[in-house]
C-alpha cells in the first residue's frame, strides 16, 4: 500500500507533479493547515483523504476535521496530528500529543520541516510543505509504504 501525505497547503498553488503522483496512491493523508475545505476537495477529487484540521485552517474545517486522530490502515496504526505552539518545539509537541499511546508512525506537519526518523520504535513523519519556499529547506511532500505490515517513509523533493 502507498499513501501519499502532504501537510501545509496554505492555499497556495498545489505541484501538478505532486497531484499526478498522488493519483497513483491508495490513499492521501494531509496533516493539516488546508487553510480552506477548496482545497480539501481538490485531494478528494483525486482518492480518499484521512486529514486533521491545523492551526491556519478557516472554522468549516475545524467543524468537519478532527484534531488528531489513530486510524488502522493494512495491519499499521497511523497517528495524524498537525501540531502546535512554536515551530521548533514541533516534533516534542506530536510526541506528548501521542504519550502513553503506540501508534506506528505518527504524521505531523506545522513545522514545514521535513522529517522522517524512528524514535523509540515509531516513526515521525512530517512531509514539509509542497508549497512553503521560504521558511522550508525545500518544498516537498512524502509517500508512505506499507508492506507486511511494515511501514517506511520517503520525502519528495518537488523540482523547481
Amino acid at each position: 500500500m502507498k499513501i501519499g501525505v502532504v501537510s501545509d497547503t496554505h492555499s497556495l498553488d498545489i505541484p501538478a507533479e505532486m497531484l499526478e503522483d498522488f493519483k497513483k496512491m491508495d490513499l492521501i493523508i494531509h496533516a493539516g493547515d488546508f487553510c480552506t475545505s477548496l482545497d480539501l476537495e481538490t485531494f478528494r477529487r483525486i482518492k480518499e483523504v484521512r486529514a486533521v484540521c491545523g492551526n491556519m485552517d478557516e472554522a468549516q474545517l475545524r467543524r468537519v476535521l478532527p484534531r488528531r486522530e489513530i486510524f488502522t490502515l493494512a495491519g499499521v496504526a497511523v497517528g495524524i496530528f498537525h501540531g502546535e505552539g512554536p515551530r521548533e518545539r514541533t516534533l516534542e509537541t506530536v510526541r506528548k500529543e501521542f504519550h502513553g499511546q503506540k501508534p506506528d508512525v505518527v504524521v505531523f506537519g506545522h513545522s514545514h520541516q521535513p522529517f522522517n526518523q524512528e524514535i523509540d520504535g515509531v516513526l515521525y513523519f512530517n512531509p514539509g510543505s509542497p508549497s512553503d519556499g521560504f521558511t522550508a529547506p525545500y518544498r516537498s511532500y512524502g509517500v508512505l509504504e506499507i508492506e507486511s505490515g511494515k511501514i517506511k517513509g520517503k520525502i519528495v523533493k518537488l523540482k523547481g
